[in-house]
């Protein structure tokens, strides 16, 4: 019985491990629009909502979401593990960046600086931004298209 209880135990830890490291995932891709969308000085109204919407989709609480808002912290580009990621990262950066109807010199410089720190051609970011027309996101089975064409043309061979 003990062999059991401490098989149950071991499995009950790399459970409880793996859903503190997606929930590590999911605040951090919050705090990567936090720090886009505080690059001009201060989130607008629209960007907050967006943060929630975005937590939301995530499945983060809206307590979990706020906790990051209010925080004095100053946060930093997180880079995505893999291609994936990074594209949804980038989509969800391009969302931020049109929330609240201006687009940002620091917005598009940051932008810029995700795109090259995720091992991208820097040709890439005019591409998204066309792909996104004034702020209308691509329909989902579309940015599955477009993550691969983008994971073709413009990732830097290392």
């Amino acid at each position: 019985m003990l062999a059991a209880n401490g098989q149950l135990l071991k499995a009950n830890f790399m459970i409880g491990f793996f859903e503190h490291q997606y929930l590590s995932y999911k605040k951090a891709h919050i705090k990567n629009l936090l720090a886009l969308a505080k690059v001009d000085g201060h989130v607008h109204a629209k960007e907050e909502k967006l943060l929630y919407k975005i937590g939301k989709r995530y499945g983060l609480k809206d307590r979990q979401v706020k906790e990051l808002v209010d925080s004095k912290e100053k946060f930093k580009m997180i880079v995505p593990d893999n291609h994936n990621d990074k594209m949804n990262l980038l989509y969800d950066l391009l969302l931020m960046i049109y929330a609240d109807d201006v687009v940002n010199k620091n917005e598009v410089e940051f932008f810029e600086d995700a795109v090259k720190k995720f091992g991208m051609k820097k040709e890439m970011v005019k591409w998204l931004f066309t792909v996104f027309q004034k702020g209308t996101p691509p329909p989902a089975d579309e940015w599955e298209e477009i993550k691969k064409e983008a994971k073709e043309k413009y990732t830097l061979k290392g």
